[in-house]
């Protein structure tokens, strides 16, 4: 089934990155695009990452590796691009300007092309020339100082919230609506996908929440940030831990049902902030009393808003995923299957991550380069 999926027939050039743009080019990958990785000749891919064909965020590609130094090499590459309906690139603002592959050039050359692009801080602003990381990103966009508890400090929920959810997700959905707008009858563009910019987007629900006089800008502090005791993570007996969401008034009386709290009074007053703090002491209590599969037994599929809290393996292995199969093995390695699915479309089996230059003969013979050629251009450095 390869190519199978809603973007079966769209070519896309990824410029091989480490973090929010690969995740882009995986998921655009994961439902049927053909996206071709370009990997540098010398080998390399910047971070701390080793190149591996165990990279999830790298599956489902092709990779031609170029010398982007040599004109040859770059005359590839705008061929490349020349034939592709988008490119995904994750540098800082003015290294692909100064490759002489900058939006100028590859939109002269190919006027329906989507140039989606994967800054930090954005192609413009005091902060856009300068480097950062995911942490740097969420806390200037607002998001990172509210994730945390109480009396203690913002605490990064790892990179998943500027990387991928901000940065990513959103240049994935940009691309696909430039794409959208191209196959309508429009011109292909530049996709600014910052991630500062997906990141406050994110946050448009707590903002919403704020102007609205119901959310507080202290940590730890709110309905959704660990405040309240009815949305919290508990540990067990044995060391592990569940997640309790009991938000709604229905969903709030029946955990209180099945934790034997239907008649303490203490517990009547759901909404008043004061009492959080001495009402989440009595439910860690609780919790403490059983272990996480007693809990399992006594809370899981009922409307208390519940699950366990799962470690990476053990999600794997969860009945619920594993009856929708979330996960797959590829070349026997665990990975997250592509999502989301669709009633009338369905996606491949994704494909192992390539290493660099695994397909370059087979690019340049698409794009009608002849053996002799490819091979004179291996010669001369252009490519590996």
């Amino acid at each position: 089934m390869a190519g199978a999926g809603p973007l079966a027939g769209l070519r896309i050039v990824e410029f091989a990155g480490i973090g929010p743009g690969p995740f882009c080019g995986m998921m655009l990958a994961d439902h049927g695009a053909e996206v071709i990785r370009v990997d540098r000749a010398s080998g390399g891919r910047g971070g701390s990452q080793p190149i591996s064909s165990k990279d999830v965020l790298a599956r489902g590609r092709k990779s031609i590796a170029l010398n982007l130094k040599s004109e040859e090499g770059l005359a590839l590459a705008r061929k490349l691009c020349a034939s592709a309906d988008g490119l995904i690139e994750g540098f800082r603002p003015g290294v692909m300007e100064r490759l002489g592959l900058g939006p100028d050039v590859l939109l002269a050359d190919n006027p329906k092309l989507v140039y989606g692009r994967m800054p930090g801080w954005g192609q413009t602003g005091p902060y856009a020339p300068y480097a950062g990381h995911d942490i740097n990103y969420i806390a200037l966009a607002g998001a990172l100082a509210h994730f945390g508890r109480s009396g203690e400090k913002p605490t990064p929920p790892i990179n998943m919230v500027g990387d991928f959810g901000g940065g990513g997700m959103m240049l994935a959905f940009g691309m696909v609506s430039a794409l959208l707008n191209v196959a309508r009858g429009g011109e292909g563009q530049v996709v600014d996908a910052a991630m500062t910019d997906g990141t406050a987007v994110l946050m448009a629900m707590i903002h919403g929440m704020a102007n609205q006089g119901i959310w507080r800008e202290e940590l730890g502090a709110n309905l959704l940030d660990t405040g309240a005791h009815f949305y919290d993570t508990y540990e067990t007996a044995d060391g592990k831990f569940v997640s309790i969401g009991s938000i709604e008034p229905q969903f709030y009386a029946e955990l209180r049902a099945r934790l034997g709290l239907a008649e303490d009074a203490e517990f009547d007053a759901q909404m008043n902030p004061a009492g959080w703090p001495a009402l989440k002491e009595k439910l860690a209590a609780i919790f403490r009393s059983k272990t996480r599969d007693e809990w399992d037994a006594l809370l899981e599929h009922s409307d208390v808003c519940y699950a366990p809290v799962l470690t990476m393996s053990e999600a794997r292995e969860h009945p619920h995923n594993v009856a929708r199969a979330a996960f797959v093995e590829v070349d026997g390695d665990p990975q997250p299957a592509p999502a989301p699915r669709y009633s009338g479309t369905q996606t491949a089996q994704p494909a192992a991550a390539p290493m660099p230059g695994d397909d370059s003969d087979s690019v340049l013979a698409d794009l009608g380069l002849s053996a002799e050629e490819i091979a004179s251009l291996r010669g001369a450095g252009a490519i590996s």
